[in-house]
C-alpha cells in the first residue's frame, strides 16, 4: 500500500492508509470529516485546535490525546467512550496498526517539561512505521527509535533545530525523513531546505508545508 501523507501546518499531519489518521490538526485548510483517529501530542494551542479538529472530526473519530484536553473534547460533543487518554511508554495494538507512545520534552528549556507526559506517536500501519516526533529535542528515549518514515520539527526555539533534527534522522536513518514545525510560529522554509541537505544521501526527503 502506498499511503498518502500530507503536511499541514507545524505538527499537523495527515497519514492515509488503512485508516485515515490525523495529528495535532491545525490550519486544516476545509472540511474534510474523515478522520478515523486522531492524535494529539499535546495540549499548546498550535498543537490542540478545535477549530481544526472540527474540521477533520466525523461521529465515529476516535482520540488518543494528554490529559489535559479530555475535558475539552467531552465539552464538544465527543463521547467519552471515543477518548482514550495516553501518556509516554504505553503501546495499543488495534487490527490494522498499533503504536506506541514516546515522551517528547525539551531538556534545557521550559517549553515542553519532561513531567508533563506530553509524548510522540511511533505508529505502524500497512507494515510501515512512522516516528511523529512532536515537540521535542534529541532525548534519550528517541536516539534509538527504529523507523521508516520520520516527521521531526526543525524551527528551534520551542524544539530541536534542523541541524539537531537531522542528526536525530541520521541516527534513526528512516527512508524517508520529513521536517514539520516551522514556518508559521518560529523558523522558515530554509529550515527546512538546510534539515533535507544534511541528511546522508540514501535518506530521502520532502518537504510538504511552504506557505505561511
Amino acid at each position: 500500500m502506498n499511503p498518502k501523507i500530507n503536511v499541514f501546518a507545524q505538527n499537523s499531519i495527515l497519514i492515509n492508509g488503512s485508516y485515515t489518521i490525523y495529528f495535532d490538526p491545525f490550519h486544516i485548510p476545509e472540511n474534510f470529516h474523515d478522520a478515523d483517529y486522531v492524535f494529539i501530542t499535546h495540549p499548546h494551542w498550535d498543537h490542540f485546535s478545535l477549530i481544526d479538529l472540527l474540521k477533520v472530526r466525523k461521529e465515529e473519530t476516535s482520540f488518543f490525546v494528554p490529559k489535559e484536553i479530555f475535558e475539552e473534547l467531552l465539552d464538544i460533543g465527543v463521547k467519552e467512550e471515543q477518548i482514550k487518554v495516553v501518556k509516554p511508554g504505553e503501546t495499543y495494538y488495534f487490527e490494522k496498526m498499533s503504536f506506541q507512545t514516546i515522551p517528547a520534552y525539551n531538556r534545557l528549556k521550559e517549553h515542553h517539561l519532561k513531567q508533563n507526559n506530553w509524548m510522540g506517536f511511533l505508529l505502524n500501519m500497512d507494515e510501515i512505521i512512522y516516528y511523529i516526533a512532536g515537540d521535542t529535542d534529541i532525548i534519550e528515549e528517541n536516539q534509538n527509535i527504529k523507523a521508516d518514515v520520520l516527521f521531526l520539527p526543525v524551527g528551534g526555539t520551542y524544539t530541536m533545530d534542523y541541524q539537531e533534527a537531522s542528526k536525530l534522522a541520521n541516527l534513526i536513518h528512516p527512508k524517508l525523513a520529513i521536517p514539520t514545525h516551522y514556518l508559521t510560529v518560529v523558523g522558515d522554509i530554509k529550515d527546512a531546505i538546510n534539515f533535507c541537505n544534511l541528511l546522508e544521501k540514501d535518506i530521502k526527503s520532502k518537504i510538504f508545508y511552504k506557505e505561511k
